[in-house]
């Protein structure tokens, strides 16, 4: 199917990063949220990155005008209804993905294809609560969406063939690079590197090391741009222990078990960067551990 219009649901991080990529593509964007507060910092923030790009020459202040011109936003989750590719972002969580696409459900033209920026829940138990489980699939971006080139493709069991080249297509318009996995807890990314998040959490938690001497250690002994606790703290610690609940959860395999000092970390709401405290404080001029 050709694909000309985009839905994104969700104007937070992920949302935003998603809307930017399509409209500079060349896709019609409908951005929606519930918060009005949301989908205008969604806005200042899609036209202060085009802004950036266009100062670092990666774009033209025409191609900048251009996206800006194609995104429509609204606090009405039907206005994506009519879109050709509808894209989640909301929280991860499995209820509130559900209810949203319980509510599109019957506004949907019948070609339209339902997608979820999900990186840990089940793509086929997501799209068994809709009327199309044969185009529904997993579309999930990295952060930030648009520096980063990977893109996830995760079929569930009903997925058809169309429906996945169709999506494939729209990630190579893009310019970016897709990667398909298979529908198991937490796909090939985030299986592979929040249990590494996790042990660095261990590590800190049974006394191997700090906080700086374990990010240190994985930078310049591995050769990793970022620390696994700093990247926890980017992430979000919420996301990070969610997506170790689920890979406990579905995997069934101690090895899995969420490490107790990042529960506690997210019990005092230090979330990382977007509360300002996590395994760092972001309050001053420097980041500081915090253990």
């Amino acid at each position: 199917m050709d694909i000309k219009s985009v839905g994104v649901v969700g104007a937070g991080q992920m949302g935003n990063g998603i809307a930017h990529v399509m409209a500079l593509a060349g896709y019609d964007v409908v951005i929606n949220d519930l918060s009005p507060d949301a989908l205008e910092r969604a806005i200042a923030l899609i036209t202060k990155n085009l802004d950036r790009q266009v100062s670092r020459e990666k774009i033209s202040a025409e191609a900048r005008d251009q996206a800006l011109s194609r995104i429509v936003s609204s606090t009405e989750l039907e206005a994506v209804a009519d879109t050709d590719l509808i894209i989640e972002a909301a929280t991860e969580r499995e209820d509130v993905k559900n209810k949203i696409f319980e509510t599109l459900v019957p506004k949907l033209q019948d070609h339209t294809i339902l997608t979820s920026n999900t990186s840990s829940i089940s793509i086929t138990r997501l799209a068994s609560g809709t009327d199309r489980p044969e185009k529904f699939m997993g579309f999930h971006f990295m952060n930030p969406v648009p520096v980063m080139q990977l893109v996830e493709l995760i079929r569930g069991i009903a997925t058809d063939q169309d429906t996945y080249e169709s999506c494939l297509a729209v990630v190579q318009n893009l310019g970016k690079t897709a990667a398909s996995a298979e529908d198991f807890p937490a796909f090939i990314v985030n299986r592979i590197l929040i249990p590494m998040i996790n042990e660095a959490c261990y590590t800190l938690y049974e006394g191997v090391g700090n906080v700086k001497s374990i990010d240190m250690a994985m930078k310049l002994g591995a050769n990793h741009p970022m620390g696994p606790l700093e990247l926890a703290d980017f992430i979000g610690l919420d996301t990070c222990l969610a997506i170790m609940n689920v890979l406990h959860e579905g995997l069934a395999d101690t090895k899995y078990r969420p490490c107790p000092l990042l529960t506690k970390y997210v019990e005092a709401g230090w979330l990382g960067r977007k509360t300002q405290r996590g395994f760092y404080d972001y309050r001053g001029e420097t980041p500081v551990p915090t253990r």
